[in-house]
């Protein structure tokens, strides 16, 4: 019995199995980095680190379930790395770069922001406990996710690198960005979840030539190609909510249908004053 127990104890994990919490610390390295980059006013690298965590994010998921390695620490890491790198960094990132000399009034907006995205942390990961969620969760998101508000919240400063500060750096835009997305964070609109999109096999191959047409565009003007797709995330947003609501209503003619199946006569109306 001794024996069996040292070596279960000396039995560690696999290094695959160290994978996905792994991708999660080099994306908190690179959150973290992108803050010391902004303090010395390299601004490209700054967003370069947020956008290097973007990435590591939507890898540490699918790689967790591909090595079937998840686990409740991965998902709690994966959380806080989530409110550093994706609420902390773009409030100090932004903050520096278009609201230094703004007052205490932007400073109290960067951390709106902040506090918005740790709240939205919050009530994705208490969802997780639902063992029953609505049949609409395995499509959209409540609010914007974390990383999509990270991203919108560059989107002027990646666009000033092409087109200059003279309007991106202003100080009234990038405030009132900081509240309209720290609303979108807490809000309770429908998002598309790119996580749970299945994409028919007949559109396979145009899929994967539209993402190497991206790739090339990414890396012959990476700037322009990230502010596209932070307005195309933007525009998914309105797509969004007509895509719910459509839903919704096949949804609602289902459960008629059934139960007027349901009813030995067929009729859907059950108000006996109508019959008199």
């Amino acid at each position: 019995m001794r024996r069996r127990a040292r070596k279960k104890r000396l039995r560690g994990l696999s290094i695959a199995r160290l994978v996905p919490n792994s991708l999660t610390l080099l994306g908190l390295c690179a959150g973290l980095s992108s803050i010391r980059a902004a303090l010395e006013q390299n601004w490209e690298l700054a967003v370069l680190g947020i956008v290097v965590a973007m990435v590591t994010d939507g890898l540490d998921g699918p790689a967790a379930r591909l090595l079937k390695a998840q686990s409740e620490f991965g998902a709690q890491l994966d959380s806080l790395a989530d409110f550093v790198n994706f609420g902390v960094a773009p409030a100090l990132v932004v903050y520096l770069w278009a609201l230094p000399d703004a007052g205490g009034f932007a400073w109290a907006l960067a951390i709106l922001f902040a506090i918005c995205c740790a709240m939205r942390l919050a009530r994705f990961n208490t969802g997780l406990i639902d063992e029953n969620p609505p049949v609409w969760a395995t499509k959209f998101f409540v609010g914007v996710p974390a990383p999509g508000g990270a991203g919108l919240m560059l989107v002027p400063m990646v666009l000033s690198f092409e087109m200059g500060d003279a309007f991106w750096r202003n100080e009234i835009l990038n405030g009132a960005l900081f509240v309209a997305v720290g609303a979108l964070f807490v809000c309770t609109l429908p998002t598309f979840s790119s996580k749970r999109i299945h994409i028919p096999r007949k559109f396979v191959g145009l899929v994967m030539v539209a993402i190497a047409a991206y790739g090339a565009f990414l890396l012959s003007t990476p700037w322009i190609a990230l502010a596209l797709a932070g307005i195309g995330y933007g525009v998914s947003i309105i797509l969004a909510q007509f895509s719910f609501r459509t839903m919704i209503r096949k949804m609602e003619a289902q459960k008629e249908r059934q139960k007027a199946r349901s009813q030995p006569d067929g009729s859907v109306d059950d108000d006996p004053e109508d019959n008199s």
